[in-house]
C-alpha cells in the first residue's frame, strides 16, 4: 500500500492526525495552509489536493467529516476496482469510518487505527461483518490470485453457499466462513499455479525466494525472461514470490533490478561472506565463482540465504547466457 496521506484541515484535529500518523507507521500528515501550516505537506485548495491524491492511489485519512471527503471525491468516482482507501475519522478519533477501498485495504486500516486512538472501526462491508474476514484483501504473506472472481464467489457466498477448504490456510479456519467438505463453493491454497473461477478461489503463500546473478551490464529482458520461464517451467505462480536476492556486488545491476520490478517484490542483497555460509546447501557450488565474487554460488546461495536455514532449494540455479536464478522456498 502507498503511502497514506492523513488529511487536516483544522488546529483541533492535528493531535489525533499524529497518532493516526503512528498507527498507519509511515502516515504524512497533511494540512490547510492558513490554517495548520506546521505539517509534512501544505495545501490551499481542498478539492483539488485531495482529488490528486485520489488519482494518484494515494490512502487518504481525513480526519474530518465524511461528508467533506464524500462531496469533494464525488466527481473522481469512476472505477471501484481502482479506488484507493478513503477514510474518516472524528477528531476526538471516537470513531474511524472506511468510505472507499473497504476491500483494497480501507477496513485493516480502520481497524489499526481504531486499536491505536482507543475508538471504533465501523465497517460496513457484507462480508466482513458477516463472516469476519475479507476475502480480496488476504493477511500479509497470501496472495488471492483470481482477484476478479471475488464479486461472483461473494454474492454466491451471502446467498447462503458453502465452501469446500482444499489446503491449509488458519487465518480462513479461524473465521466465520461456512466451510463444509461438500460445499459447491471452493478456497484451494496451492504452492501451484492452479486455475480458479466464480466458484473457485486460489489462495497461495508468499513463500518464494528468488535469487538471480548475473554478468556485469546483462540485458534487464534476459534477466526477466529466464525467471519468468523458469517459474512458468516449474508450474510456481509470480504472485508467490516474497522477493529478489542477490549478492551486494550486484546492487548497480539493471538486470537484478528489473527482476525485482516485474515481479512487484522487494530487492534485497547479502554480502559475500554471508552467501558463502549456504555453501554446504548448494547443488551447483563454484570455485570459478568463488574466485570471482567471494562465495561459491550467487543465485542459489542468495534464494536459500533469504528463505531461511530450513528452505528447500526447489529449483537450482537456472542459466540463460549472461544471468542465473535459482529458487527456494521458505
Amino acid at each position: 500500500m502507498k503511502r497514506a496521506a492523513i488529511i487536516v484541515l483544522t488546529e483541533s484535529a492535528l493531535a489525533t492526525a499524529r497518532k493516526v500518523a503512528e498507527a498507519t507507521l509511515d502516515g504524512e500528515i497533511h494540512g490547510l495552509a492558513d490554517r495548520v501550516p506546521d505539517c509534512d505537506v501544505v495545501f490551499s485548495d481542498t478539492a483539488a489536493h485531495l482529488q490528486m491524491l485520489f488519482r494518484q492511489g494515494r490512502p487518504i485519512v481525513g480526519v474530518c467529516s465524511a461528508g467533506i471527503l464524500v462531496r469533494t471525491l464525488a466527481p473522481a468516482l469512476a472505477d471501484k476496482r481502482a479506488e484507493p482507501p478513503i477514510l474518516a475519522i472524528a477528531e476526538d478519533g471516537s470513531s474511524v469510518v472506511p468510505l472507499l477501498g473497504g476491500h483494497h485495504g480501507a477496513n485493516a486500516l480502520a481497524r489499526r487505527i481504531a486499536e491505536a486512538l482507543g475508538g471504533m472501526a465501523a465497517v460496513t462491508t457484507a462480508g466482513d461483518l458477516r463472516f469476519g474476514v475479507a476475502l480480496d484483501e488476504p493477511p500479509d504473506g497470501w496472495i488471492l490470485a483470481n482477484g476478479q472472481d471475488v464479486k461472483p464467489f461473494m454474492a454466491a457466498l451471502l446467498a447462503g453457499g458453502r465452501i469446500s477448504l482444499e489446503g491449509d490456510a488458519p487465518w480462513l479456519v479461524e473465521s466465520d466462513l461456512p466451510f463444509d467438505a461438500d460445499g459447491a463453493l471452493t478456497i484451494r491454497v496451492s504452492d501451484s499455479r492452479v486455475a480458479g473461477g466464480p466458484t473457485s478461489l486460489v489462495y497461495h503463500r508468499r513463500n518464494l525466494a528468488v535469487g538471480v546473478g548475473c554478468e556485469r551490464d546483462a540485458a534487464p529482458d534476459e534477466a526477466v525472461e529466464l525467471v519468468r520461464r523458469t517459474l512458468a517451467e516449474f508450474d510456481l505462480p509470480a504472485g508467490a514470490v516474497a522477493g529478489v536476492y542477490s549478492i551486494d556486488l550486484k546492487m548497480d545491476e539493471p538486470a537484478v533490478e528489473a527482476v525485482a520490478d516485474d515481479l512487484g517484490a522487494p530487492l534485497r542483497f547479502f554480502t559475500g561472506g554471508e552467501l558463502e555460509r549456504e555453501t554446504p546447501r548448494l547443488a551447483n557450488p563454484s570455485e570459478l565463482v568463488f574466485r570471482e565474487v567471494g562465495c561459491h554460488g550467487v543465485a542459489e546461495a542468495a534464494a536459500l540465504a533469504a528463505a531461511g536455514p530450513e528452505a528447500p532449494l526447489i529449483v537450482p540455479k537456472r542459466k540463460s547466457r549472461r544471468v542465473t536464478c535459482a529458487l527456494a522456498r521458505s
